[in-house]
This record gives C-alpha cells, structure tokens and sequence, in this order.
C-alpha cells in the first residue's frame, strides 16, 4: 500500500493501545443465513443478480459465495462490478427534463452480493470496536443501544443540571455541508491504520474505494458510468460505519466544552456563573472543532449552523455576544431548533415540540377520518399503530417534563385516534376510551419508558453516560438491592396492568 496514503494517527492518549486488527474467515453458515433473510422485493444491482433468485438458491450457493468472500480478503480485492451502483433520481415537481426539479437525496442501489459481503465485513468491525471501546463515548450514531433519544437525554441532563445551578448554558448546533459525501479516502484509510488495522486490511479498504463508479438510472435508460473519487459509498453497509471512524477523533478539541456526535449532527455546549466566560469558552472551542472538521476536509454550512442560549431564570442579554466561524461569520441565535428530532426551546418547555407533534398527528388522523369508510376494525387499528403511535413514543422520555397543560394536547389528539378505531362518539370518556382498545394512557405509556431507562440503568444494561445518572442509595448490593429491583419490578407491572386508570 502506498505510504502516501497514511497519515499520521491523530493523538490517542484518551484510548487505550489496540490489538490488530485483521479480517476472520466467514462462515457459510452466516452467508446462508443473510442470504435466506434477503427481502425478495428489493431491486437488482447493476450486475442483474435479482435478490429473490439469491433468496431461493440460499442453500445451493451459499458455500460458493462465502469462497468468493474469503478470497477477497486473501487477494485484497474486491469485484469491479461489486463497486457500481445505479441511481434513480426522485422527481420532485416541474419540468421533467430540467435536473433542478430532482430531489438532492436520490435511491442508490448497489449488487445484492456487495450488501451481503460488507454486512459480514461491518460485524466483524463493529464487534471489534465495541469490544475495544475504540469509539468516544460521546459517538452516538450507528451503534448498538445508542440511539436518538439517548444522545438527546445526555444533553438535556447536561443543560438541565447547568440551568439547576443557576448558571448560563450555551450551544452551538453543527451543521456540515454534505459530511458522508466529503469524506476523504486517504484520510479514512490513515484513521483506520491508526486503529491499528492490518497491512491486509487497509490495501483491502484501498481497493475497495477504489474504482468505484455510479450511473443514472431513468426510465429504463442508462448513463455512462461516473467515477466516484471521494465520499463513503451511498448505499453501503459499511458507509454509517466507516463515517463514525472518520469523525470519532473530532471530540477530542472540544477544548473546555461538552460535545456530543451522532453522524454528522454535532452539538457543542458549555455553562458557566458568567455569560461572557461562557460565550468565551465557546467560541474557543467552537474555533478547535473547525479547524478539526477543516483537517478532515469536512465543510461547515454556516447557514444552518446556530446558536443557542439556554436559561430559565437568569436575564438574558438583549444582544448576546455572537459566536463566529474562522470565515468571521455571525452564527444566528435561534429561538427553537430541533436536535434529533426533538425541538428545544431557550426555556427547555417542549412547547414547540408538543405543537409540532399536535400539527403532525391531526393531519394524519383528519386523513384517517376522510377516509373511514374504507377500513375495516382491525385496519384502523393497525393504522393508528403504525402511523399514530410511533410519533407520540419517539422522544417521550425526553418532554415528558413539560408541563401537564402541554401534554394534555397530546392527549386530546391520541383521544381522537381512539375514536378513529373504536367510532365512538365524542361524548365518550376517555377511560372509557382506553378500555374499549385497551390502551394505557399517554402518562402511563411516558412513565413505563421511563421506568424501563431507569431499570437498565440500575441493571448496567444502559449506555455508560446514562446509568451514570442513577445511583443506589444502599451499600449493600445484596438483598436490600434485591428488594429494590423486585419492588420496582412489581411497579412497573402495575403499570403495564392499570391500563384502563385515569390520570
């Protein structure tokens, strides 16, 4: 492998010394099982291999196409036609012709074997880096366990304890200009190589980014290939992976101040007795992440990077001192933003975020209601499952805080939903509401998910920076601790049992 294309690894004092690396013979007993669990329905690649027909000669071809994989790792090579994808513009609206009116985000579908092969190869990283700790503790994105709303948890706790003290929180919300897309090949295979990845491993990365190309696929017709000499690979199963390892040293400048990754969204924050020494702390900091983003060849979007200021009691300066970019740049001070999905305002009331989450659900339900008629009991009630449901549990954990007014606007929409399912009238009682589909309410469905973060946690079953936030009041991790779980137990069973109560 040429040494052009390792950099210098980045400091690793914070990360304990790494074994190497180095790939393990796949099994044809994993590949049988991938292959089994292809979904039919999906389209082929450019190679034309159709994933039902994979799906139904699973066990015929399963030890031919794990020989193919291990000889893969053995020559350091990958298949050219295993490293070109079709893309397949979505059309937004307007004239056909013109490429304005297609969507930026476009479907990229690459050879079924290349999925099955990289899902072996990701597992087999995955598993390394896991077992390792080799990541940061403050990398949420594409891993096990972690998750949206537990990224968003640490960081509430984090402003909350700060606003608690009676002290000044400030944030600056990155935004990168197309992250996924700017990530640099030579880099990549540096950082990996600093991870202590084998000589084998990194000429296989080498090859397997090289060569690669996409073509255009509309209307049955198709482009001339287009060579793609930057980025990780749309489509792929290592491309969530392989951006972790990119940015995962970026935490490391954070300097005086929190930070926080998940993918390319990067929250930075620090709080503080003294406004001014707290904008000061954050523009230092704010300055090391983007001369780290700017090492990496990632691009800051200032206009979508902004800044907040968290307080609840403390006065808030009329015209707060701006933080910056290198390109002496004002970041806005916004009132609201929405951080994974979630909408914080400077108050931390979930007001905009329960607003929003009302908008969005009596949509949904002013559609289920037009059309009534078409469904059976059992399809509203699959409907309201999987359309209705999901929205109101993502994130409760999170504004389960706001205020009991708030939430009764939640309420009354998840009411309507109930009535969608069961035609009652609007006379009916809501406990009479959630007996007919039994139901839980919405406070017992907010309290369950929160006594199930909190079991794990007391368990160790919970993310690190989570289980850090509940303690054991006993010493004794003996029968008054048995005591504890079990009665905690036989709570949460109660909750799950009193559906039907009113709250």
């Amino acid at each position: 492998m040429p040494s052009c294309w390792l950099l210098q690894p980045w400091p690793t004092a914070t990360r304990p010394s790494l074994p190497t690396f180095s790939f393990t013979q796949i099994k044809t007993a994993d590949v049988l099982k991938e292959l089994q669990n292809l979904n039919p329905y999906k389209s082929a690649g450019l190679d034309n291999l159709d994933p039902l027909f994979l799906k139904l000669s699973a066990a015929i071809v399963a030890t031919t196409i794990t020989s193919l994989f291990n000889l893969s790792f053995v020559s350091s090579e990958i298949p050219k036609d295993w490293k070109a994808a079709s893309v397949i513009p979505l059309f937004k609206r307007g004239d056909t012709l013109d490429p304005n009116c297609y969507r930026h985000t476009c479907i990229f579908i690459l050879p079924c074997l290349s999925k099955v092969f990289e899902s072996q190869v990701n597992k087999q990283i995955t598993d390394h880096f896991e077992s390792h700790r080799t990541f940061s503790a403050v990398q949420s994105g594409f891993r096990a366990v972690h998750g949206c709303t537990s990224a968003t948890l640490k960081v509430l706790n984090d402003i909350i304890t700060a606003i608690d003290k009676r002290q000044y929180c400030a944030a600056v919300f990155i935004d990168l200009a197309k992250a996924f897309d700017s990530v640099n090949h030579r880099i990549l295979i540096g950082r990996l190589n600093s991870l202590c990845f084998s000589n084998d491993c990194l000429a296989w990365f080498t090859n397997y980014f090289s060569d690669r190309v996409q073509c255009v696929k509309l209307e049955g017709m198709l482009s001339g290939p287009l060579a793609v000499s930057m980025g990780v690979p749309q489509g792929s199963i290592l491309r969530p992976t392989l951006f972790s390892v990119y940015i995962n040293d970026v935490a490391l400048a954070a300097c005086n101040s929190l930070i926080h990754l998940y993918a390319d969204d990067t929250i930075l924050y620090t709080s503080g007795p003294s406004l001014d020494t707290v904008l000061t702390n954050l523009q230092t900091s704010f300055n090391a992440i983007q001369h780290s983003f700017r090492g990496l060849q990632l691009l800051l979007n200032a206009s979508k990077t902004k800044c907040r200021l968290f307080n609840r009691s403390l006065p808030a300066p009329a015209r707060p001192t701006s933080i910056t970019t290198l390109d002496c740049s004002d970041l806005e001070n916004v009132n609201n933003y929405k951080y994974l999905g979630v909408w914080l305002d400077c108050k931390l009331s979930f007001h905009t975020h329960i607003k929003h989450l009302q908008s969005k659900i009596k949509s949904r339900i002013g559609f289920l209601f037009r059309n009534k008629a078409s469904f059976t009991h059992a399809a509203r009630l699959t409907l309201v499952k999987l359309t209705i449901l999901p929205i109101l549990h993502f994130g409760d954990v999170i504004y389960k805080i706001a205020s009991n007014t708030l939430l009764s606007k939640l309420d009354t929409v998840y009411h309507s939903a109930i009535r969608f399912v069961t035609k009652s009238p609007y006379t009916t009682h809501h406990c009479d509401l959630y007996a007919l589909v039994g139901w839980p309410s919405l406070h017992i469905r907010r309290q369950t998910h929160w006594l199930q973060v909190i079991y794990k946690s007391m368990l160790g079953k919970a993310l690190p920076y989570l289980s850090l936030l509940v303690t054991i009041t006993t010493k004794s991790l003996k029968l008054e601790t048995f005591i504890s779980l079990t009665n905690f137990k036989h709570q949460l069973s109660e909750q799950l049992t009193n559906r039907c109560s009113c709250t």
